[in-house]
């Protein structure tokens, strides 16, 4: 069985790969969207009753995928963490 960072680790080359989702298309989300999604994935599901989606989902709801098991939406979560860190640190060393 993998670790918890081991899926993480493979959940983020995953939205890299086929998601298309890397430093480029990250480097866009520049108004905390990365950690916002990451806390809508790491809420328990019973945090958001009789909603489709979480109020803070910073995008459209086609991708909001949470899923039934709360392992996969920390993992999700996790990868998003590791998004957004990997930017600021991008930013931090252009100076931004």
């Amino acid at each position: 069985m993998k670790t918890g960072a081991e899926q993480i680790s493979a959940e983020r080359a995953r939205q890299v790969e086929v998601e298309g989702h890397d430093d480029g298309h990250d480097s866009n989300h520049r108004d905390g969207e990365l950690a916002y999604a990451a806390m809508c994935y790491a809420a328990p599901c019973h945090a958001f009753p009789n909603q489709d989606f979480p109020a803070l989902w910073p995008w459209d709801y086609m991708w909001w995928k949470p899923s039934r098991d709360p392992v996969r939406n920390l993992v999700k979560a996790g990868a998003l963490i590791a998004a957004e860190i990997d930017r600021l640190q991008r930013m931090q060393e252009r100076g931004a």
